[in-house]
């Protein structure tokens, strides 16, 4: 029996014995035979390769006949040199002649066929060669001839070379020939054959399929443990939400995990410095890394993260092929405030794109709640009739009719704190087949009380975005540095516990965890085809601007009528004749009119109205001394109208400034050269480029991308690449953050299930259910049979 039946018979016994590993073992077995038709192979080659030298040989003679018939140069030599190689080629045929007729006899390809057995070395004598080629060539005639001969003296035999004038180099078929029967005498056929199996791509398979069984840890040896400082790092890193409730600064923990990582920096430096880059390592990039050599340390030790102690995996799955994005907002229309109107476009201009699907989510209130909230006593019956309403509202702003969903929660109306409450648990009013992105409009107003699911359990992605300066109306409150000492740590509290991600309009607002300061409003387009309508006025000549000055705003000390009659009260006379026309309603107008009046202030008091009203066109100055917003309406809907604005010099304003038409002013002096600057001047047109850096267009762009949505609508998973490795961070890496915020929403639940905690936190006594009411108008069960108690 030979080898190879051999092999075969001690495979399948193995196979038989061992029945776990039968599959591995038959792959070994269809291998071996791939080995055997690739030997089979190598013989063919040969007898191939035999046959081609026999050809070569013949060609090789009648190249070396034309060259002797060819020999008399067509130009004048000397006729030493002309006879001497005319000699050396007619001693040469003959030797040519005697090589050919020894090696193109037919036996040459059996004899070296029969030499190349399993136990026999193969070889070619190469003597006859030798002397059949070399016995007539001296040292003299070497040097002397103009084709040159080479010869290369080796211990085992010579090379014979043949060059003139480039045209003849190595001979090819006789050097590749000797080089592979060398190789050849070094091993026997039986060793050749075991020796290729071994390095087969075959044998790499069955190894990677082996350790695939085995689960064998991957690169373990390649990845250094981590050290004390970087363990000690990741600890700081990740007690970020803990320490931040306990009053440590963001950014002195991050100079701590810098610090602890500086051996992780200088490494970084130096590669920097290796690629030719500034030796410059920002924090971000250090945070990367970090993350990613603890993944790299967790991957190679063999271990999976499946979730934490509060995580809950039932997540939405998208079926259909379409994202599932709801908004969920604390007012609604026809209450004209900043968090009915701005999300109401939102939802519009999101769904304009048709990418995706999109539910609005806004209060109902009940008739009582209703006639303290909207305007003009406007009161709905119905759900569906105050939808009608927004629909119509917003087609006649937009010019085209958006297709997304309208949904209502109950809400109760707080007469304190000037806002709506939401009732009961607010999530369970997304299906659960439509929970897939989350917009949280006002996240820490929207979580105060929320006693339900976790935002972040039952959506992929939440997004907050705040909208209000809560701190800053709580400071003019009584005890109000306590009472923003507290609501700053709650905010800090539920947005952590709540939100994947917060975009803050401005710096003007609380600086929340997970948070960017990103401008992701736009303007009513309405406003901008005034501000069209204007610049073509100017160009024909007509005068657009008829009207001097006014500010318009809800009537309440906080929203900049404090700072407003201050600064008309200190420069009056640098400010004489100049005539304010202020618009406005609120519970604080009665106050602020008498104390104008008692002022002897040049304001007039005029009735709040849409800011795109007729009689609003004409005025060229908009005055807005507020510091108390987090990015005014108003002041953007009056640079889309081609106005003046004059407005302080405060981080809500920020946006504003890249626009020529934007005056700021740092103190009061400055304010009454700005106004005088106004009055003396023209305001400049637009742009297109500012033009859509102030649409709805331009502000859901930047949405998507500050939000992170674009990546969760168009990649599910983000590999993080570690030089050619991809490390899935999420899968591998236990995120201490994750436990923490867990343990916040369920601390968070707890204390919100409790009536007498809430009312002592100022909540609206029967708000952690809807009541009967609201059951009666959204046609809802009762709270015990909708609600059932959430568990963790």
């Amino acid at each position: 029996m030979d080898k190879g039946s051999q092999t075969t018979a001690a495979v399948a016994a193995a196979t038989t014995t061992t029945t776990s590993n039968s599959s591995a073992f038959s792959f070994i077995s269809k291998g071996w035979r791939e080995v055997r038709d690739s030997a089979d192979a190598d013989l063919q080659l040969m007898k191939d390769r035999a046959n081609t030298f026999k050809n070569l040989a013949a060609s090789f003679d009648r190249e070396i006949e034309n060259l002797i018939q060819s020999a008399t140069p067509t130009f004048s030599v000397p006729a030493i040199r002309q006879s001497s190689e005319i000699d050396f080629m007619k001693k040469l045929q003959p030797k040519i002649s005697e090589f050919r007729r020894v090696y193109s006899a037919p036996e040459i390809s059996r004899r070296v066929m029969e030499k190349w057995g399993p136990r026999a070395k193969l070889g070619i004598d190469l003597s006859r060669i030798r002397s059949a080629i070399v016995a007539e060539v001296d040292e003299t005639e070497e040097e002397d001839m103009y084709g040159i001969v080479e010869f290369n003296k080796f211990k085992k035999g010579r090379r014979a070379r043949f060059t003139e004038e480039g045209q003849f180099g190595d001979w090819e078929p006789i050097r590749a020939l000797k080089t592979r029967l060398r190789e050849f005498e070094k091993k026997n056929a039986s060793v050749e054959i075991f020796g290729g199996f071994k390095n087969s791509e075959f044998v790499e398979k069955v190894k990677s399929s082996l350790k695939a069984i085995i689960k064998e840890p991957q690169e373990s040896k390649d990845v250094p443990p981590l050290d004390v400082p970087e363990l000690l790092a990741y600890l700081v890193r990740q007690s970020g939400p803990f320490l931040d409730q306990l009053g440590v600064r963001r950014d002195l923990c991050d100079k701590i995990v810098e610090s602890l990582c500086s051996k992780r920096k200088n490494q970084l430096v130096l590669r920097s410095l290796a690629e030719g880059e500034p030796p410059t390592v920002d924090s971000d990039k250090i945070n990367d890394e970090l993350d990613l050599r603890i993944a790299s340390v967790l991957q190679s030790t063999g271990h999976c993260y499946e979730g934490g102690f509060w995580t809950d995996f039932v997540k939405h799955d998208v079926s259909d092929g379409k994202r599932h994005v709801a908004i969920v907002t604390t007012a609604s229309l026809p209450w004209m405030t900043g968090t009915a109107v701005n999300p109401l476009f939102r939802a519009a201009y999101l769904a304009k794109s048709a990418k995706q699907k999109v539910t609005l989510l806004v209060p109902w209130l009940c008739r009582s709640d209703q006639e303290l909230v909207y305007p003009n006593n406007l009161t709905f019956s119905s759900p569906e009739e105050q939808e009608n309403y927004i629909r119509n509202w917003l087609e006649e702003r937009t010019g085209f009719k958006a297709d997304f969903k309208i949904s209502f929660y109950p809400g109760k109306f707080s007469k304190e704190r000037r806002s709506i409450i939401p009732a009961g648990d607010t999530s369970q009013f997304i299906p659960s087949k439509d929970a897939d992105i989350c917009i949280l409009e006002e996240p820490e107003h929207l979580n105060w009380y929320h006693h339900g699911k976790r935002w972040t359990d039952k959506f992929n992605h939440v997004v907050g975005i705040v909208h209000t300066n809560y701190l800053e109306y709580i400071k003019r409150e009584k005890n109000g540095a306590l009472q923003a000492f507290l609501v700053k740590h709650i905010n800090n509290w539920v947005t952590r516990a709540y939100c994947h991600k917060v975009l803050r309009l401005s710096a003007a607002t609380q600086d929340l965890p997970k948070s960017v300061i990103c401008n992701v409003h736009g303007v009513n387009p309405k406003f901008l085809k005034i501000g069209e309508k204007v610049a073509e006025e100017r160009e024909l000549g007509q005068q657009a601007f008829s009207k001097e000055a006014y500010f318009l705003g809800k009537m309440v000390w906080a929203k900049g009528y404090k700072e407003l009659i201050d600064l008309l009260a200190k420069h009056k006379n640098d400010l004489d004749g100049f005539k304010l026309d202020v618009y406005g309603n609120g519970e604080d107008a009665h106050e602020v009119q008498s104390t104008a009046k008692r002022l002897n202030l040049n304001l007039n008091f005029l009735k709040g109205r849409d800011h795109a009203d007729d009689s609003l066109h004409g005025y060229k100055i908009f005055i807005n001394p507020s510091v108390s917003d987090v990015l005014c309406t108003a002041t953007a809907e009056a640079l889309a109208m081609g106005k003046f604005v004059v407005c302080a010099d405060h981080p809500s304003n920020e946006f504003f400034r890249s626009f020529p038409n934007c005056l700021t002013y740092k103190s009061s002096e400055d304010f009454v050269a700005k106004v005088k600057e106004a009055l003396a001047n023209e305001p400049q047109p637009l742009t297109p480029e500012q033009i859509y850096n102030l649409s709805w267009e331009a502000a859901t762009q930047r949405f998507v991308e500050y939000s992170e949505l674009d990546r969760v609508l168009n990649n599910r998973h983000n590999p993080a690449k570690v030089g050619s490795k991809i490390i899935a961070k999420s899968s591998s890496l236990p995120n201490l953050s994750e436990i923490v915020d867990g343990g916040l929403a369920f601390a968070h639940y707890c204390l919100t299930g409790n009536e007498l905690l809430r009312l002592c936190t100022g909540a609206i006594p029967g708000t952690r259910d809807y009541d009967k009411q609201h059951c009666k108008d959204l046609h809802l069960l009762p709270p015990q049979v909708e609600n059932p108690i959430y568990g963790w």
